[in-house]
């Protein structure tokens, strides 16, 4: 590599990142803003469209070959625009959150983006880091990296000097630095990396949605055929058959709904990052609203984060400065993750430990639950260790006064629970004398220890989380906290913020629990204490196992394989880089405040979605099921296929206020899942209802007013436009629309608007370009009464249908 361990300088690393590339699996290039535009060409309707628009002009019919081409350019504008803003608003929140290294680059340690690592470079490693390159240990000490999503190994893996690393592992204990040696597409393991960092499953959001979507394809195929066939052979001639089934397909295609959908998410994340929530994966938002169990750790979300030592005491609880002389020790001299309890332990008090030198550590994990090391006093060795009260009381052997510590484990438990009942987080200490002679230090040496007691930690419970987990539960949310802390300290937290406690489950009962057991004991649970990594996945896929949606809020080492698995995996911005890298959000501040206003953002923008696939099933899919029954028995076609298309534009232009709609606050208060089947019913209820309006506009205007084929066309227009755009406003909430609900007054204008200019187009003199022809007033009012008709039937079945149906 040429390079030594000082790194490089950045002339050197430029010119190495001009040959290597960027440190990326799937560099995403952005396409320039021409070629974008012009991919939505490639869409097989537009494609069609086009054809039949050139077909138009061979044939002479110039005028059907202009409209056909200005109304695809407006709908693929406005299209590209939406979206183009939307994906650059995205990526700009995105890189708020990035994740970055530290790099020695021109002899001073700089914090720089994955992507400008280049081999040679030397990075600082450390608890919690992604390994950002593939490379060799440079310098570490009790290194462990977790490969096991990439080489299967379950164990925490040692990484001595000259060892191994690879992209997509992580570090889980110890620091120190590495040797970039491979990059990107160059790195051993890119192709399970990438698949790593791109195997996010669909949500059940976005497998409705495919469900939906398929169910139209199927409807419009099967009228698009039948049409085409039985128009070509017993009414009209090849060009205007195809036409009209084109634009019949046109109609019936729901082709806003991704942009529809981008839309409200990308404005849902914008409002989210107001309230100090970033949203990294867009589709998160949808299974945010849609959450119905938050489970949380309680430090910094439920407590006020600040960790200060209380009190350091024997077995007994008297004070005892041998406690804190060997928890000072074990603090200062740990060199790994930065943990806030030995921050606090430094910061309580500078204790004299001149005389001691420190000689190695053995770094924490989660299966042992403490961590230890070894300084020299004079000639003496001395082991310390500190951890979990459990795990330290069953390796020691003899208690600091000299007795078998079997004959005072039960004061000393007592102790402890007295402790953690007055809400202390606690360590405990243990130390054991270790020969000179002795080689390595390993994890086997901690045994046969001897007892010194207690550090008591207090971490208050945040005062201002009680009316916020008020809010949590008035939006159908069940809170459960999933802890590595004990089950006492974490219930004297609960009942302080008023948080009921309906059951708890330690780590070792999980381990002993069946998962027919399990899956109903977390139904019941509110409080998990104790538990490792491994028990804190099972337990947020068992609970989606039983058909939750479930949020997981964490910042820790252990905490990302539950990030992985949970619908919405929620981190913070100070977390560890493997945790923030998992995460679907990050808060900017550790506040569950914030998350209830995503909640809230998430369950806007599925009512705003809901409210167009209801139209799309509803006015739109009844008008254009009208269309394809008139063809069959009317002695002209119900329209043209460019008035079919101006239908559709002018209808798809009234959609883009919708995200910026207001929703009903009763339509807030509880999680809500899309549901195909009831989409379904929606669709055989207000379809058809639809159509027995649009079958009635047909007979008033061919049996009462006797109208020519433009006259009726121009008559049915008049009603499509209207009753597809301002069935909206029924369609929008479950109350009195304008009475109980109003809309925003965006959709008002956008929507009144649209009728107007539809009005516009087809009564003024622009109405021949389009094939209209004059209409008798009698007949407009006539239609303007079906209108208000259909909105007031609709109101009337709306109300029936939601007492039955729950959407």
């Amino acid at each position: 590599m040429n390079t030594d361990t000082t790194g490089l300088t950045s002339r050197e690393a430029a010119k190495r990142l001009k040959h290597y590339g960027p440190n990326t699996l799937a560099e995403v290039k952005r396409r320039p803003a021409v070629l974008a535009f012009l991919s939505r060409f490639t869409n097989p309707l537009v494609i069609i469209l086009m054809l039949a628009a050139t077909l138009s002009a061979f044939l002479g019919d110039r005028l059907s070959f202009i409209i056909i081409i200005a109304i695809v350019l407006v709908s693929t504008v406005l299209d590209f625009f939406n979206t183009f803003r939307s994906e650059k608003a995205a990526e700009a929140l995105k890189e708020r959150v990035r994740v970055e290294a530290e790099v020695l680059r021109d002899h001073k340690w700089v914090a720089l983006p994955l992507r400008a690592l280049v081999p040679g470079d030397i990075v600082k490693l450390q608890a919690g880091k992604l390994i950002p390159a593939d490379g060799v240990v440079a310098e570490g000490k009790d290194l462990y990296a977790n490969e096991s999503s990439l080489t299967g190994e379950s164990f925490p893996q040692p990484k001595p000097p000259a060892a191994p690393l690879y992209l997509g592992a992580s570090i889980t204990s110890g620091s120190g630095t590495m040797r970039v040696t491979h990059t990107g597409h160059a790195t051993k393991f890119s192709h399970l990396a990438h698949a790593l960092s791109a195997q996010d499953q669909p949500t059940e959001f976005d497998r409705e949605i495919k469900d939906f979507s398929l169910l139209i394809i199927k409807i419009t195929t099967f009228l698009v055929i039948v049409i085409f066939t039985f128009n070509l052979f017993f009414r009209h001639d090849l060009l205007s058959s195809l036409l009209f089934s084109v634009a019949l397909a046109v109609g019936l295609t729901p082709e806003l709904l991704p942009l529809i959908i981008t839309l409200n998410l990308t404005k849902g994340s914008l409002a989210m990052a107001k309230h100090g929530v970033i949203v990294k994966q867009l589709s998160s938002i949808q299974n945010l609203g849609s959450m119905d169990v938050l489970c949380t750790d309680k430090t910094g979300t439920l407590t006020e984060d600040h960790i200060a030592l209380i009190r350091h005491v024997d077995g007994f609880g008297a004070e005892s400065s041998k406690v804190l002389l060997y928890g000072y020790l074990a603090s200062v001299y740990t060199t790994g993750f930065e943990n806030p309890l030995d921050k606090a332990v430094r910061t309580f008090k500078t204790v004299n430990i001149k005389g001691y030198r420190k000689l190695d550590e053995i770094p924490y994990d989660f299966e042992r639950k403490r961590e230890s090391v070894v300084v020299a006093h004079g000639d003496s060795r001395l082991l310390i260790s500190k951890g979990a009260p459990e795990e330290i009381m069953r390796i020691s052997h003899r208690y600091a006064d000299g007795r078998p510590f079997e004959a005072v484990k039960a004061e000393v438990q007592a102790e402890y629970d007295s402790l953690s009942a007055e809400g202390f987080r606690v360590l405990a200490v243990a130390i054991h004398h270790v020969p000179p002679t002795h080689g390595t230090y390993e994890p086997g040496i901690e045994h046969d220890l001897t007892f010194v007691g207690f550090m008591a930690f207090l971490d208050p419970a945040k005062q201002s989380v009680r009316s916020t987990l008020e809010r949590i539960l008035e939006y159908g949310i069940q809170v459960k906290i999933v802890t590595g802390d004990n089950a006492l300290v974490t219930r004297k937290i609960a009942n302080d913020i008023n948080l009921e406690v309906t059951g708890i489950l330690t780590g070792p009962e999980i381990e002993r629990m069946s998962q027919t057991k399990l899956r109903e004991a977390v139904e019941r649970t509110t409080i998990f204490a104790r538990v490792n990594p491994e028990q804190k996945l099972r337990i947020i896929e068992t609970l989606r196992h039983n058909h939750h949606v479930v949020g997981y809020l964490g910042d820790g080492i252990n905490d990302a394989p539950a990030l992985k698995a949970a619908d919405v995996g929620i981190s913070v911005n100070n977390a560890v880089d493997v945790a923030r890298a998992t995460a679907d959000l990050i808060l900017l501040r550790k506040s569950l405040d914030s998350l209830i206003e995503g909640v809230i953002e998430g369950r806007r923008t599925y009512a705003n979605t809901l409210k167009y696939l209801m139209m799309s099933l509803g006015s739109n899919f009844g008008n254009m099921f009208s269309m394809a029954g008139g063809s069959l028995f009317l002695p002209f076609l119900p329209m043209q296929a460019t008035q079919i298309l101006l239908t559709n534009l002018l209808y798809d232009s009234s959609q883009f206020a919708l995200p910026l709609d207001g929703v009903d606050a009763d339509s807030l208060k509880r999680p809500r899942r899309l549901n195909i089947a009831t989409l379904k019913k929606a669709m055989w209820v207000f379809g058809p209802l639809s159509s027995i309006f649009d079958f009635a506009t047909f007979g008033v205007l061919i049996l009462v007013f006797h109208l020519n084929a433009a006259s009726f066309q121009t008559g049915w227009f008049l009603e499509s436009v209207a009753t597809q755009t301002f069935v909206v406003y029924i369609i929008r909430t479950r109350l009195i629309p304008f009475f109980q609900s109003r809309p925003s007054p965006y959709l008002v204008l956008s929507t009144l608007a649209t009728v107007a200019l539809g009005y516009y187009l087809a009564l003024s003199p622009l109405g021949s370009y389009f094939h209209f022809g004059p209409l008798p007033l009698s007949a407009f009012l006539a239609i303007l009464g079906i209108v208000v008709a259909y909105l007031f039937s609709a109101e009337i079945v709306k109300r029936q249908f939601f007492r039955r149906v729950d959407l």
